[in-house]
């Protein structure tokens, strides 16, 4: 198993895929690509066949390259690391760093297995990859590469506690720099399970972790401050650092953290209103029997409720709330 050690000091388990399942995929790779060689010479052949033999050889020669070994490593840069016949069994090449290939390492891997696969049956890169730690062959020794499994079950990242808010960003201005990736898990694992270990023990742990990374950043450890609690505010700064580093400095015009706190930061967007109710609504009646509201009625004079003067010969059709005062 290889471990890298991210920002926040877990260890990425990075679990080498096995002998049997890489051969699988690389079987499952070379069916398909033997396959598609025999049907484009096919093609060839019958293109070519008016060619003399030199130029018959030069397109076999180079339908041979291209597919043999330009596919493979086509196919690999495009799907960072995932051939057809890794897909099927949950494998993929990344870096020695974990990050994923690009153009030159698949190129690397690509010339080097023509040699150790193709010419040799495979026996020179099952030879490397029992003789390698990480079961790697010649092509992932020169690319820096490493062929893992996907397929793992996820694990349960455990709880690293929280220094006191005394000791939050008392040491923003300390070195990390020479303090050792092993160190800083060997720092998170105490944190993790410092609950679970007796007293005397986990004290005892924790003054030896502490004064290696004293020595580590060249500051010793702050008179009255207890191990644990100097172990979990130089984690909490490394990982502030770590995101700091990854997502930017925090935006212009935030207020500055408080000293043995964190700084209240308002929600954005406009002050809310304070209530006003409405304006009260006139109430609206129906029409009187017999009568509308706007339309009116030819021949008939204009009066009763409802329905107003407004001239000689003339009718108001102004809309009538049908309310009749009483007599």
């Amino acid at each position: 198993m290889s471990e890298l050690v991210t920002g926040e000091a877990v260890a990425l388990e990075l679990r080498p895929a096995k002998l049997p399942s890489r051969a699988l995929a690389v079987v499952l790779d070379l069916g398909v690509a033997v396959a598609v060689y025999i049907v484009v010479t096919i093609g060839l052949v019958a293109a070519t066949a008016a060619l003399d033999d030199a130029a018959q050889i030069a397109v076999s020669i180079a339908s041979f390259l291209l597919v043999l070994v330009g596919g493979p490593i086509a196919v690999e840069t495009l799907s960072h690391g995932r051939s057809l016949g890794k897909l099927a069994f949950g494998l993929r090449v990344v870096r020695d760093d974990g990050g994923p290939i690009r153009f030159r390492h698949a190129l690397v891997r690509g010339a080097v297995g023509v040699v150790e696969i193709l010419m040799t049956f495979g026996i020179v890169a099952c030879t490397a990859s029992l003789v390698s730690e990480r079961g790697r062959r010649l092509g992932d020794v020169f690319a820096g590469t490493l062929v893992v499994r996907e397929r793992i079950p996820e694990g349960r990242m455990p709880y690293v506690p929280a220094p006191p808010p005394w000791l939050a960003g008392r040491f923003a201005e300390l070195d990390l720099s020479a303090v050792p990736d092993g160190l800083w898990l060997a720092v998170r694992q105490y944190l993790t399970r410092m609950r679970q270990l007796d007293p005397q023990v986990g004290g005892a742990m924790a003054e030896r972790l502490a004064s290696e990374l004293a020595a580590r950043t060249g500051a010793p450890v702050p008179q009255g401050v207890p191990a644990g609690a100097y172990l979990a505010a130089v984690m909490h700064e490394r990982q502030v650092r770590e995101a700091r580093r990854t997502f930017g400095s925090p935006t212009v015009g935030y207020p500055a953290p408080v000293p043995g706190g964190h700084a209240f930061i308002p929600p954005s967007g406009p002050a809310p209103q304070p209530f006003r109710p409405a304006a009260p609504v006139a109430p609206s009646f129906p029409p009187a029997h017999g009568a509308h509201p706007t339309r009116p009625v030819p021949g008939v004079q204009a009066s009763g409720p409802g329905v107003h003067a407004s001239g000689p010969g003339g009718l108001d059709e102004r809309p009538s709330t049908g309310f009749a005062p009483p007599a």
